[in-house]
């Protein structure tokens, strides 16, 4: 009976490891990927490392990066101010730049402004009156 338990917390550890380091990755990868929540993931990976390699918690914990934001979540479970606004602005910029640089494929109204305010149909279609052809 020994033997099963021994296996299964072993099989357990394993499954926990392999958590910790595809979370860590994941949030490695999301420090460079706008929309891509950094945070969330690094939490679970030191959740998981406690669980399953304490060289790995160790390591989270201690570093420069990672270390304040599981200190502060370990004692008092808060995300720093500064964290919290230079995400929001960051990902503001993100969706600020993807609209302006990437082509939607979809042009909204074709002339010069005043042509395209006097057109009828893009006033009906603004407003929501606008039949479907």
């Amino acid at each position: 009976m020994t033997g099963k338990t021994q296996s299964t917390s072993k099989i357990a550890q394993i499954l926990f490891g392999l958590l910790a380091y595809v979370s860590l990755g994941i949030g490695l990868v999301a420090i460079v990927i706008p929309g891509l929540p950094t945070t969330e993931f690094i939490l679970l990976a030191a959740w998981a490392a406690t669980k399953s390699s304490p060289r790995l918690s160790a390591w989270l914990e201690n570093h420069r990066l990672f270390g304040p934001i599981l200190f502060n979540w370990r004692n008092g479970k808060i995300i720093a101010r500064r964290a919290k606004v230079s995400a929001t602005v960051s990902m503001l910029i993100c969706a600020i730049l993807m609209l302006v640089v990437l082509d939607h494929g979809v042009p909204l109204a074709e002339g010069t402004p005043a042509e395209v305010l006097a057109d009828a149909r893009v006033v009906a279609a603004y407003l929501g009156t606008a039949s479907v052809e």
